[in-house]
Order: C-alpha cells, then structure tokens, then sequence
C-alpha cells in the first residue's frame, strides 16, 4: 500500500517574505480577498503556518479547487449554496 506524504514546510515557518507579499495586496489591505495556490503555500510556508496566520489575522480561510481563498474580514462570514 503507498503511503501518501503532506508536504510541509521547506523554509522558514511562516516565512514573513510569503506572507508580507499576501498580506500586503491592495485586495488584502481593503478587506477584499486574495488567493494564492495550495501547492505554493505548501512549498513556500507550509498548510499548517498558513492556518495559523490567517488565524492570528481573524481571517476567514477556505480551500477549493487546489486554491487557498482568504478573506481578509473579520466579519462574520455566513457560506450560502
């Protein structure tokens, strides 16, 4: 049976680079949403840092079609079908 491997951090966690970058967006920055590549996130800083720092943000966080879709409010968020 193979045995399936989560790639995981190769650089610095969290890299702040990364995450100015994202963070910084004009989108980000107006609360709007930004997106980045799940195969990037997890080459550049890893699932599990990206978690926590949209996290730490009060961030929303969602996962669909190998795309990170982050959106930068706080607010609530209600997801309708």
């Amino acid at each position: 049976m193979k045995q399936i491997q989560l790639r995981e951090t190769r650089f610095r966690p969290g890299n702040p680079a990364f995450f100015h970058q994202l963070f910084s967006a004009k989108a980000a920055r107006s609360g709007g949403i930004v997106r980045r590549a799940v195969r990037d996130v997890e080459r550049e800083v890893g699932r599990s840092a990206m978690i926590a720092e949209v996290e730490r943000r009060g961030f929303h966080l969602l996962e669909c079609a190998g795309q990170f879709i982050v959106i930068c409010a706080p607010d609530h968020l209600t997801v309708h079908v």
